[in-house]
């Protein structure tokens, strides 16, 4: 008898710890959709992934492969959760994760893939009568934004660009009052960026760079030291190259270098003109550097 009365204890007590935990989240919408994988390893990846404290919460099963997702409305949506899970190797039935990183799984987590598109959605049959076809695995095909999306995605990135520009042709003429007020409006360009709106190459780079690209846009925007604005300029100038690589733009842009800058080890910047105007000695050394890529 005690020992009946001490599990339903327990079993109450596990209830109301995840009754509270979903309470956390505010406007929390929860949805249920299909996950891929095998095992307790699988469960732990997909969790930690598509799990955000207070905005995303996500249980999966290992035995029926679905995943009950619960969230903040107002501050993530289904899309954004899949990708981060489908970055961490798993498909769902709405994006397939990027093959280097289901290569990457143990080889006891390598489930078996349905299909080898990238980006992914549920074709549905219309007016389907056939009942053997809901055994069917459903067919996919590649999801193009609409155009508001398509004018979202480039108009956030743009942005970004444009403030990176303005910050680098500040330091060109070592103007670090500018530099700080530019990198300021870079930084509530990165902040602005809804990233469940970007093409899945964007979302994965955004996802590597985001981190350094506010760290080094804050630390220029805290400063009028022009010396110190150029160190965080190369580190910048990276993030942003290989975010612009995956981004198609409508003009060249000139990935640069300069081979004395950063101590003689060399720093790098990009520019929307291929005349070289060097932003780490301004009118020191103007002209120092070359023009290593154009990237269209």
């Amino acid at each position: 008898m005690n020992k009946s009365i001490v599990k339903i204890v327990v079993a109450i007590t596990l209830l109301l710890s995840v009754t509270s935990c979903d309470a956390q989240i505010k406007n929390a919408k929860t949805e249920t959709v299909k996950i891929y994988g095998n095992c307790e390893m699988c469960e732990n990846r997909i969790e930690k992934a598509g799990n955000i404290k207070k905005i995303a919460k996500v249980d999966w099963n290992a035995d029926t492969k679905m995943a009950s997702i619960t969230y903040d409305s107002k501050k993530t949506n289904q899309d954004a959760i899949l990708k981060r899970i489908a970055l961490s190797g798993h498909d769902s039935d709405k994006f397939l994760a990027p093959d280097d990183a289901y290569s990457k799984l143990p080889g006891c987590c390598q489930y078996t893939r349905e299909s080898k598109v990238a980006v992914k959605t549920e074709k549905v049959a219309e007016n389907n009568t056939n009942h053997d076809a809901h055994n069917e695995v459903p067919k996919v095909e590649v999801q193009e934004p609409s155009a508001s999306e398509q004018a979202m995605q480039t108009n956030q990135l743009k942005a970004i660009f444009d403030n990176y520009f303005a910050v680098k042709d500040a330091l060109v003429k070592t103007d670090g009052t500018t530099a700080s007020a530019k990198a300021k409006n870079l930084l509530s360009a990165i902040n602005a960026v809804k990233m469940e709106t970007l093409k899945m190459e964007e979302h994965m780079v955004w996802m590597k760079v985001v981190a350094n690209l506010k760290e080094d846009a804050q630390h220029i925007s805290d400063t009028k030291d022009a010396a110190h604005q150029r160190d965080h300029l190369a580190t910048l100038s990276k993030s942003i190259y290989e975010l612009i690589k995956v981004s198609k733009q409508d003009t060249p842009t000139y990935f640069q270098h300069c081979p004395m800058a950063n101590d003689g080890k060399g720093a790098d910047w990009l520019s929307k003109e291929n005349a070289i105007k060097n932003p780490y000695y301004g009118s020191q050394m103007l002209s120092c550097g070359k023009t290593v890529e154009t990237i269209k």
